[in-house]
């Protein structure tokens, strides 16, 4: 029997039907509006981060020696692991609202401040602006892991569709929350090339392209703020969702409930059960599911090995010059972001968790394959080999995430979304520090 929320009336009460049969909400409006908030807050998540990894060529000529790319995300994955720990461990008791809020809030102070940090410095290097430079990649790892982790965990109890995008049937790419997460490191890239075309032969060029960069990702993460803060929340079909998560026993979703103008009074009109209160902890979920976690743990231990350290430092000089490490983040970026609609073509999706797991383990292939291309390849082999780890990356990551949550309650669905997101986060933590092994025997190690 399932309770199907199906209508809210002007004073924003909740009427509930019993159902024999597993349906959605009907009548709901404002489905494809939600989609394109999360696709919108899936880009916020990641913009800002993208944006330091997508300028790297600005602080490559502003610090030569300390290793910009390497440094800065090496120092923003401890801030985000040790975060996401303490947020997974609790997460049955966080108030998601604020903790999705603070994030984002972190992310637009954070994107202000290296505007500042490079206004009061005049754009000159050394230690002391490097440091400021630190802390705020820090600060952004924090707020990634607040984001990311509520995000997923929050969309998690709802409809699939705001997670992964499925297919509709005039075959309009619909927008979803992965989508933006990819979109967000495609547009950093495109936004990148185009300041660079634009300012390459001005004065100061670099760095006027990189102010105008992080002064548009500054207002889009302000937008983020006022999308989540004002508008998310009142969206019915939004409603209809966490109500029907927090009938189940989840508590984290009363503050979204109460900005709604709902009161979480449901369990007495339709004379909820204690035992609905009932789920798998997090050690049970996570013993069920630790195929899906290694998946997302191995998958980022590859990637985070190559990008984007690797490609910045190791690739050698080319043909395109300065705009070789740009392209090659931008290729990255571009076949991500086609690789996560894949899946939605049913037959090209790997359902399969034996196959999954072969798929990631595969990928190990990948790091003799780029040693051997830096060595001895040219530009166009490198540029078909970070589109192929781009491609794959995507693909993957799509596949464990929509398939993982299937069969759990709302609250379960929500523990579990943070797990995963946990042990990416161990992924990319690994990856980066196993990054920094490409440069042993490299002068300026």
């Amino acid at each position: 029997m399932e309770i199907d929320i199906s209508h809210f009336g002007k004073d924003n009460g909740i009427v509930m039907i019993i159902s024999d049969e597993n349906e959605g909400p009907r009548r709901l409006e404002g489905k494809f509006q939600a989609t394109v908030v999360c696709f919108i807050l899936g880009l916020g998540s990641l913009v800002a981060w993208n944006s330091m990894l997508t300028v790297g060529d600005y602080y490559y000529n502003l610090f030569p020696r300390y290793h910009p790319s390497r440094l800065l995300t090496i120092i923003y994955q401890p801030f985000a692991l040790v975060t996401m720990l303490i947020l997974a461990y609790n997460e049955s008791k966080i108030n998601t609202r604020k903790r999705n809020l603070i994030g984002y809030t972190l992310f637009s102070i954070g994107t202000l401040l290296v505007l500042v940090v490079n206004l009061a410095t005049s754009g000159k290097g050394g230690i002391g602006p490097y440091i400021g430079l630190c802390a705020l990649s820090a600060c952004f790892g924090v707020a990634d892991a607040r984001v990311q982790g509520g995000l997923v965990g929050d969309l998690s109890v709802m409809c699939p569709e705001f997670i992964q995008a499925s297919l509709p049937h005039n075959f309009f790419i619909a927008p979803s929350f992965f989508a933006g997460l990819a979109a967000s490191g495609a547009l950093a890239s495109g936004l990148r090339l185009l300041t660079k075309v634009g300012f390459e032969k001005s004065h100061n060029g670099l760095r006027k392209g990189a102010m105008l960069f992080f002064a548009i990702s500054t207002l889009f993460e302000f937008l983020c703020i006022i999308l989540y803060a004002m508008y998310f929340p009142k969206l019915s079909t939004v409603k209809y969702y966490r109500s029907k998560a927090a009938l189940e026993g989840s508590k984290t979703v009363s503050a979204d409930l109460a900005a709604a103008g709902i009161h979480n009074e449901t369990n007495l009109q339709v004379g909820f059960d204690a035992k609905q209160e009932e789920r798998l902890n997090n050690k049970q979920l996570l013993l069920q599911n630790i195929d899906y976690a290694a998946d997302l743990f191995l998958i980022y231990v590859i990637t985070l090995s190559i990008f984007p350290g690797f490609l910045y430092e190791n690739t050698g000089s080319h043909q395109l010059g300065t705009w070789y490490p740009l392209v090659l983040i931008a290729m990255y970026n571009i076949l991500d972001l086609i690789s996560r609609y894949i899946p939605l073509i049913k037959c090209l999706k790997l359902e399969s968790r034996k196959g999954l797991l072969i798929a990631v383990l595969s990928r190990f292939l990948l790091i003799p394959a780029f040693y051997y291309t830096a060595k001895y390849g040219d530009q166009g082999w490198m540029i078909l080999l970070v589109s192929f780890l781009g491609l794959i990356n995507g693909y993957l990551t799509v596949c464990v995430f929509t398939m993982a949550p299937k069969g759990y309650k709302g609250p379960e669905q929500n523990a579990l979304g943070n797990l995963l997101v946990l042990f990416l986060l161990f992924g990319i933590f690994a990856g980066v520090a196993l990054d920094w092994l490409w440069l042993i025997g490299k002068s300026g190690f």
